[in-house]
């Protein structure tokens, strides 16, 4: 089912024809990747089931693990409140990370301990 009122208010002139994309594992909750879809990445991905992104190094449209077979099927697509970033929770086969992790942010900064 998809929410056709919803698709047309997502702001993809904000970001120059993109807007940010968080995946989420929808299994684990984990944060797999930050991308970029424009309207016909999300259009694709609405239409296979399947994440498709923008890369703005390459210029073009990707499907997630189109080479690797680390595909990620999406389960369901949010937008925010501001009409600007969505959210897609997918069921992650692989990893989602280039460098072999399962996520991308598997590196941590900075740790805070409860006072």
């Amino acid at each position: 089912m998809v929410n056709r009122e919803l698709l047309e208010k997502i702001d993809f002139e904000k970001g120059g024809g993109l807007v940010p994309v968080v995946v989420q594992d929808i299994n684990t909750k984990t944060v797999l990747m930050l991308a970029y879809a424009n309207k016909e990445a999300l259009i694709k991905t609405i239409e296979t089931g399947y994440a498709h992104y923008y890369s703005r190094s390459r210029k073009k449209i990707w499907k997630k693990g189109e080479t690797s077979g680390n595909v990620q099927k999406v389960v369901r697509i949010f937008l925010d409140c501001d009409e600007d970033t969505l959210l897609y929770l997918v069921e992650q086969k692989g990893v989602a990370c280039h460098t072999g992790e399962y996520s991308c942010f598997f590196r941590t900064i900075a740790e805070f301990e409860d006072e």
